[in-house]
């Protein structure tokens, strides 16, 4: 019997669609070779046409299920995804505080078809509670906008709002400009401490099955790092996994169809 793989516990919601979320966690750690671990925060009734329903699960259901793994399992890294009220993010943010691993914050705000995952009362306590926790913060440029008011138009833009993200507390921003109009042909994110930049480029492909993108990104990030890797090479791995993914998305009902997580065994 070989021993056990790296060990990566996902907090996050569930999409009944399997693209992001829980699910898109789960797969894409198993395909990084570590073993995912679950905590629900919420369900959705989610397809490939947007999200009409959410469920969210009380915060002492989140915290017997976080303390279940991480008292008896262990964890060597954890993702946060979809937090949709201040109870839980506050919940999650003092479960992160007593845990000695690297935590990567996906500040879930708004989804792929722009329905809203996080309540405005929890934006503060994201902004106070939880980024502080951060490894890595992972905020897309809506949820740039969202959390520091800054808009991003420019790679400028994005070095300012990695500047304010990091004023929160975490130890590194990584600032997706997946969105950036400028780059019409490049998705160009920022990786940065405040002392250190490191920009990833990619192509941009031209698919527009890409729900799940942000939540891959983060978990491959805590996958990385759960395998022990510093936080540049453990997001530049991250960033080739997820480009080949999006590469490889697939149509899914009438609407936006997922990333393949799966792609590199295809």
């Amino acid at each position: 019997m070989s021993g056990a793989p790296p060990l990566c516990l996902t907090v996050a919601g569930s999409d009944s669609g399997g693209g992001a979320g829980i699910q898109a966690d789960l797969k894409t750690m198993l395909a990084l070779g570590v073993h995912g671990m679950s905590v629900l925060t919420a369900v959705t009734a989610q397809n490939s046409l947007g999200v009409t329903g959410v469920w969210e699960l009380p915060a002492e259901a989140v915290r017997a299920q976080y303390r279940a793994v991480a008292d008896d399992i262990g964890v060597q890294a954890v993702k946060t995804g979809m937090l949709s009220s201040a109870a839980l993010v506050e919940t999650v943010a003092e479960l992160l505080a007593g845990t000695g691993a690297p935590a990567v914050v996906d500040p879930v705000g708004v989804s792929k078809h722009g329905d809203a995952l996080l309540a405005a009362s929890a934006l503060d306590a994201v902004r106070k509670e939880l980024l502080p926790r951060a490894t890595v913060a992972t905020p897309n440029l809506d949820e740039v906008t969202q959390l520091t008011g800054v808009v991003v138009e420019t790679e400028d833009d994005m070095r300012r709002a990695a500047e304010a993200v990091l004023g929160f507390g975490p130890r590194w921003a990584l600032i997706k400009g997946g969105h950036l109009a400028a780059h019409g042909d490049e998705a160009v994110d920022l990786l940065t401490d405040g002392a250190d930049e490191l920009w990833l480029r990619a192509p941009r492909h031209d698919n527009r099955h890409t729900h799940g993108t942000g939540c891959t990104l983060a978990s491959a990030v805590a996958a990385g790092l759960a395998k022990g890797l510093a936080v540049p090479e453990a997001v530049t791995a991250a960033k080739s996994y997820v480009t080949g993914a999006i590469a490889a998305g697939f149509a899914l009902g009438g609407g936006i169809g997922p990333v393949d997580h799966a792609w590199q065994w295809r």
